[in-house]
């Protein structure tokens, strides 16, 4: 969530979200990703360009998805990696695969998020799904 009125102005300053999942083979996996960015548009008005991408496997590609931003009018891009750790797509596979996509939209420049890591709200999360687990399901027995 947004800290305060002058966070919400620098994310529409920002003209553009793309959030980046890795991608996979099962579509419901992939539409989980526009679940997310059906929520964060919610969260953030309905004039927020909220666009995703998947770095392998489906569509629409990384290049897509910053050409769809473009096309929304973004200048500039919050590219919001949604996975966990900072391990090798995030570090190297995405901003290699942001630049060849920069390349192909002349002043359009782009920052990349930290991934979603130990953030108070994945911690809230993991707690908040570990004790429904507890309480919705019967636990395995040996």
């Amino acid at each position: 969530m947004l800290n305060s009125e002058a966070d919400a102005r620098r994310v529409d300053e920002a003209s553009a979200i793309l959030l980046i999942d890795h991608g996979s083979r099962r579509t419901e996996a992939n539409a989980l990703l526009d679940e997310v960015a059906s929520l964060v548009r919610a969260q953030l008005g309905p004039e927020a360009v909220v666009e995703v991408a998947h770095m392998e496997i489906a569509e629409p590609t990384v290049a897509q998805g910053f050409a769809r931003c473009v096309a929304r009018g973004a200048v500039a891009i919050v590219v919001h990696p949604f996975m966990l750790a900072p391990g090798r797509h995030v570090t190297e596979d995405l901003p290699r695969l942001l630049a060849q996509a920069a390349a192909a939209h002349d002043g359009v420049r782009f920052v990349i998020a930290d991934p979603l890591g130990s953030h108070s709200g994945v911690i809230d999360a993991v707690i908040e799904r570990c004790r429904a687990a507890l309480r919705d399901r019967e636990p395995n027995k040996p």
